[in-house]
């Protein structure tokens, strides 16, 4: 394909994606090839994941997700919000992991997550565990990072309670956490401290995508955690390098994520140069 192909880029409190909107007009097929090339910063537009938004049979639309490593992915909470803000009113979209509910607010959106699982099968876990205190740890320099709670909210996280997040060499122990064996469909890796009374400080390193400035699902799996643990009480205030976001959620309902998004400039390429 030769002709221009519009883009937009948008953020979520640093998270940056490349959207390609096929709702009206399809694209040819995108491949991990494509995307891990538009994802590339110095040859490419860079992204931290690229959002593909498609015609859906079931609900107002399909929103599919890459990360900048080529793999597709099943949900993303940051994404999910800067969509809200590019639709412009609310709707129900279908997901890989399942309808999201989306709400544009001033500046930013409100976005329904659905209900968290705990299961180890739902996780997935490469064998029965119990996922609440995981029985597991990874050694670092300094110790070792132990016990985490397993949560699936689209996509899967292990969820690390320590004193200090920023302390943490989540740069190396986060690819190995990710691609150890007992997360077949690897994992997203989250370090948290309590920073305050319902407030968590919280850093991830993002499955197939690396340290990230935010993400939305990371901050959704952590207050849940955070909240069953006793630790905190919803409403939770989430602090990751990039910014703040507001998660509430009671058990036995979905999770409801509340922050900013924004879109920074728009663009055109041609396919032929990435395929």
């Amino acid at each position: 394909m030769t002709q221009a192909i519009p883009f937009i880029k948008m953020h979520g409190l640093g998270n940056d994606f490349v959207v390609l909107d096929a709702r009206e007009t399809p694209l040819p097929p995108m491949t991990p090839a494509v995307a891990r090339a538009l994802g590339d910063r110095r040859t490419g537009i860079g992204f931290d994941q690229l959002v593909l938004l498609e015609p859906s049979e079931t609900q107002a639309f399909r929103m599919r997700i890459f990360n900048s490593d080529g793999g597709e992915v099943e949900a993303c909470g940051n994404a999910s919000r800067a969509v809200a803000l590019l639709h412009g009113e609310a709707a129900v979209i279908e997901t890989g992991g399942g309808p999201v509910a989306l709400e544009p607010l001033e500046g930013g959106a409100r976005v329904d997550m659905g209900a968290p699982r705990f299961e180890w099968d739902a996780i997935p876990l490469a064998y029965p565990m119990d996922t609440f205190t995981m029985p597991v740890g990874w050694p670092t320099d300094d110790g070792a990072l132990e016990s985490p709670m397993a949560v699936n909210v689209g996509n899967p996280h292990a969820v690390f309670f320590v004193d200090d997040a920023d302390a943490v060499p989540l740069e190396t122990v986060g690819p190995v956490i990710e691609h150890d064996p007992l997360f077949p469909s690897r994992i997203n890796v989250n370090v948290a401290s309590l920073a305050g009374p319902n407030h968590l400080k919280l850093r991830v390193w993002e499955r197939g995508a690396g340290l990230t400035r935010a993400c939305g699902t990371g901050a959704c799996a952590t207050a849940v955690a955070a909240i069953r643990r006793g630790l905190v009480q919803s409403p939770v205030r989430v602090t990751l390098p990039g910014g703040d976001l507001v998660i509430a959620w009671e058990p036995g309902a979905t999770i409801l994520m509340s922050g900013p998004a924004a879109e920074s400039f728009r663009g055109t390429f041609r396919w032929s140069d990435y395929a």
